[in-house]
């Protein structure tokens, strides 16, 4: 699996197929754990990620691993994490479908290799790229869905949006991502014991 996951990542460095090339630092292409059991894809790149070369590394990440390690998960143990697309969009504006389509290959087959339980969909521009007809990110969160890849689906509020967001009053973006955590917990200790 690692040995794969290499040869993939190795082919998305050299990867020309969009103008995103031009002004990457880095390639983002996944951090966490390589496993079948919790994968989580997230929109692009920002600022930090292309600078260390990893997803989810500034303010967005340290309040995801939180949000992680409130149930008992952590990216280092349990939970693979990757990008729709892999460079970062100039002033962090959402990917065009061009991008989002040149990196479609690389993010397909981080989901073939490991073959993940669950996938977290985390934000609307991976909503919009793993379900598109699922509708906005605020109706679909916090369901499941039967994904086109065997795996066990759910929406979640990007941790950016909660930054934004900070109220944690019953029916809050943070109160209702503490119960979509709790309820992705739950699936995962089914789906792995």
């Amino acid at each position: 699996m690692y040995e794969v996951l290499n040869e993939i990542k190795h082919k998305c460095s050299e990867c020309k197929k969009c103008s995103l090339h031009l002004s990457r630092t880095n390639i983002v292409f996944s951090s966490g754990t390589p496993n079948g059991k919790l994968m989580l894809v997230g929109e692009a790149p920002g600022y930090w990620e292309d600078q260390k070369g990893e997803p989810f590394v500034g303010k967005a990440g340290q309040l995801l691993d939180k949000i992680f390690d409130c149930v008992g998960l952590s990216r280092k143990e349990h939970v693979y994490i990757c990008n729709t697309i892999k460079c970062r969009p100039p002033e962090n504006r959402n990917p065009l479908p061009e991008e989002k389509e040149a990196c479609k290959e690389y993010l397909e087959a981080q989901i073939d290799v490991l073959k993940p339980k669950i996938i977290l969909i985390c934000g609307s521009v991976a909503l919009n790229s793993l379900l598109p007809d699922k509708g906005g990110i605020t109706k679909v969160r916090g369901k499941w869905f039967d994904g086109p890849y065997q795996a066990k689906m759910m929406p979640i509020f990007h941790p950016s949006y909660l930054l934004r967001n900070d109220s944690r009053e019953k029916g809050s973006p943070k109160w209702l991502t503490w119960q979509d955590i709790k309820e992705v917990k739950r699936v995962y200790d089914e789906l792995t014991n």
